[in-house]
């Protein structure tokens, strides 16, 4: 009869622990797809050479038009206990943050080895065997 109470203490405490990694998972879910986006669904292959050719310019542009539309959509100061971070600068260094998490996940994907699979966009080409390219 005790093993029945331990197994049941332990299924109550499994349910429990799911619980809690749910309500979890649901406050921080934007960021779990932020993170599963550019982890799995990037081509760091490909994206590493375009940022190096110049891309990365257009890239920092949008992190601080990011954060400075955020600032003026949302003033605010961020105390941090010691010390308070003024409105925008604070934004700024949330989105960067962000974009530092984007490249460390393609960091990441080169070390693993997680490239995607490659999806093509463009419809097959068909050709049209026997008639010689005429109309009817």
């Amino acid at each position: 009869m005790e093993i029945l109470n331990t197994l049941l203490d332990l299924v109550l405490n499994i349910g429990t622990l799911i619980k809690q990694v749910f309500v979890l998972s649901m406050g921080h879910v934007l960021m779990i797809v932020w993170i599963a986006w550019w982890l799995w669904a990037v081509n760091w292959k490909k994206a590493w050479p375009v940022l190096a050719r110049g891309a990365w310019a257009p890239a920092v542009l949008l992190v601080v038009v990011g954060a400075l539309v955020w600032s003026r959509i949302a003033p605010s100061d961020f105390g941090l206990g010691f010390m308070i971070l003024p409105n925008f600068w604070w934004q700024l260094v949330a989105v960067g943050l962000l974009a530092g998490v984007a490249l460390f996940c393609g960091w990441l994907q080169g070390v693993m080895g997680w490239t995607p699979p490659e999806i093509s966009l463009e419809p097959p080409v068909v050709h049209d065997a026997g008639h010689g390219g005429h109309g009817h």
